[in-house]
């Protein structure tokens, strides 16, 4: 019996595993189009493999990339090639590494296309430059530059620019001009560059001399703008960027939204929202900005307004309205929009939005929505490994649970210095000076290299706890050792450790051979040892400087008179008093705040200005007739 196959039969055909091809997401799906074309002998068929990795090498899906790859290296890689075939499945591959998540690997397999003999057009060199780029690998992309001066594209302007961002990006500015100057031919992409380069870089005179040289006809909208965005440092700048703004043959919405960040930038609101009111069309970028300025301005009530106007809004303006509450002191407000986020299915915080939560947490002290916010970190998959880590131990710490801070840090495997900053820090705070030091001596066998916030950090937890041979110790190896340049916080932070054990002499001359001119706190922090420790000789001369150096500082007058007064000296402390009368010099008084449910109480000396003073007196009476050891000051 004769039995023949019809061709058309699904299990003959690639047509179900093409249209398998759109749809697929998941690593089951994969795995199903994997199996498929095993069991149909599919996977051999060049045309169809081929299909596959120009499908899934640029899917935003994880799988399909891995499993694209996994096709390449299996099916493709190491056959026989035809002379100067066409690279383009090399080239989809490294793309996926080159805009992927492991940059580095595009250069290995541009390597590897070298020594397979595969041929590399402009866009194999273009995109090994990309990963060059993101990753700031000068010295590999010198390598790729030596191989382009060798071969006939070298020349090719669209190599070219790749090669000037790529020694911009890795900050060589010398060596992109030094590039772009030899360029026989340049095109917009080339100018823009390099006017974006020295923008960026803050050397906006060079980007001015490049842009009044650029042929008009070559600039376009990203010239203008970059222009306009790059004055953003001075009256000046404003003004130039104004001049550009208004000589602008056409402007799109980035145009306005430049000239409107530079006014931000310069305080300059009025002008700012006058740009506002005339733009043809606004964004959810054009919005922020103006909730920014005024809230820099100190202007809450007013963002407040334009927040609240706007038509949509979306992660960027909420974190710019919590930014404005958390510099003005409204941390309550802050958190209340970071809640409305959360009860909105369409805004999703982002890494942001949590910074400025925690930071506003801090400053209330709200351990318990800490704990709930840590929670939703958690829960959501947010990495401690960067700032996020940082900011939830600072929050733990200033909550006042340095067991949460410690715990935090100990779980982050990949601690950067910042993660050693912060809880060093949040030891300092708790007065634990012992365990701070043995968290520094730690770092030292670690071969974690410390920066300037660490040894301020140590030595203000040394201060704390009154551990003067270690402070000292700390300061001669960020000298010696590390070859850091103390500056005038280390240097304060020491005047201090050895003033509060009252070591007075070798305070003073530790301030007299400082190499930098030590301010205003320096002395006073002297002088308070000196008032402290009785010593008249070095204290009065002290408090003189003080005063000549800033004569309108009422506490420098304040800590000669006490001075004076805890010597006896009436007449000199009565004269000091006169002279702040005359100055018309007042001292802030001392006060205390007391955070409850959200809300910060104030209270002064003599302070009867609370709606519930009453109640307060009333209830501290009761307290002191209950345990006579209770006292408090009632005038």
């Amino acid at each position: 019996m004769l039995v023949s196959a019809n061709s058309n039969q699904p299990w003959n055909s690639t047509y179900p595993t093409l249209i398998l091809l759109p749809k697929s997401r998941t690593l089951r799906d994969v795995n199903q189009i994997h199996a498929r074309l095993i069991t149909t002998g599919f996977i051999n068929n060049p045309s169809l493999t081929t299909r596959i990795i120009l499908n899934f090498a640029s899917s935003s899906h994880k799988p399909l990339v891995e499993f694209a790859r996994y096709v390449f290296m299996s099916r493709h890689f190491g056959r026989k090639r035809r002379k100067q075939e066409n690279p383009f499945l090399w080239n989809a591959i490294v793309k996926s590494f080159s805009h992927g998540d492991d940059p580095k690997e595009a250069f290995v397999l541009f390597n590897l296309m070298l020594e397979n003999g595969a041929c590399v057009d402009k866009f194999s060199f273009s995109l090994v430059l990309k990963a060059c780029s993101r990753l700031g690998l000068v010295k590999e992309g010198m390598q790729v530059h030596g191989l382009l001066g060798k071969m006939e594209i070298g020349s090719d302007v669209f190599l070219q620019n790749c090669l000037i961002c790529l020694y911009l990006r890795c900050g060589c500015l010398g060596i992109a001009r030094q590039l772009f100057d030899s360029m026989i031919n340049r095109d917009s992409v080339s100018f823009n560059s390099m006017i974006d380069g020295y923008v960026k870089h803050g050397m906006v005179k060079a980007a001015r001399e490049l842009f009044d040289v650029m042929p008009m006809e070559q600039k376009n909208l990203i010239s203008w703008n970059s222009m306009i965005s790059g004055n953003a440092r001075s009256e000046e700048g404003l003004r130039f960027a104004w001049e550009l703004f208004e000589e602008m043959p056409n402007r799109d919405l980035i145009s306005w939204n430049s000239l409107i960040d530079v006014c931000v930038k310069c305080g300059k609101m009025e002008d700012a929202h006058h740009l506002f009111n005339r733009m043809p069309e606004r964004d959810v970028v054009s919005w922020a900005n103006m909730v920014v300025g005024y809230a820099r301005l100190g202007e809450i009530d007013i963002a407040r307004d334009l927040f609240d106007e706007m038509p949509d809004r979306d992660v960027i303006s909420c974190n710019a309205m919590m930014a404005g509450y958390v510099q003005n002191g409204h941390f309550m407000e802050a958190l209340k929009i970071f809640h409305d986020m959360l009860s909105r299915k369409e805004l999703f915080p982002d890494n942001t939005t949590l910074l400025i939560t925690l930071s506003a947490i801090a400053q209330l002290g709200h351990f318990d929505e800490g704990v709930a916010v840590h929670c939703y970190m958690e829960e959501q998959g947010f990495s401690l490994s960067e700032k996020l880590g940082v900011a939830l131990i600072d929050m733990y710490a200033k909550c006042g649970s340095i067991d949460n801070a410690f715990s935090v840090f100990e779980d982050i495997e990949d601690k950067s210095i910042d993660h050693w900053n912060a809880i060093v820090g949040g030891l300092a705070i708790h007065g634990l000076g012992e365990v701070a030091f043995e968290l520094f001596i730690e770092m030292e066998k670690l071969f974690v290299k410390p920066d300037d916030i660490t040894f301020i950090g140590v030595l203000n937890a040394c201060n704390h706890s009154g551990l003067v041979k270690e402070g000292l110790m700390c300061f001669e190896l960020m000298r010696r050792v590390h070859k850091l340049e103390p500056k005038l916080q280390h240097y304060g932070c020491m005047v201090d450790i050895l003033g509060r054990a009252g070591h007075v002499e070798e305070a003073k001359k530790f301030v007299e051979k400082m190499p930098i001119e030590p301010n205003d706190v320096v002395w006073r922090t002297l002088l308070s040892a000196c008032r402290n420790y009785e010593n008249f000789t070095i204290g009065e001369p002290v408090a003189k400087h003080l005063i000549s150096l800033d004569s309108y500082s009422p506490s420098s007058y304040v800590l000669l008179s006490n001075l004076y007064a805890g010597f006896g000296m009436w007449n000199d402390a009565y004269q000091v008093r006169m002279m702040m009368k005359q100055r018309d010099l007042k001292k802030n008084p001392g006060c205390s705040q007391i955070e409850l449910e959200g809300n910060v109480h104030e209270f002064f000396v003599s302070d009867k200005s609370h709606p519930q003073v009453r109640e307060i007196y009333s209830i501290l009476d009761s307290l002191s007739t209950l345990n006579p050891e209770v006292s408090y000051c009632k005038h």
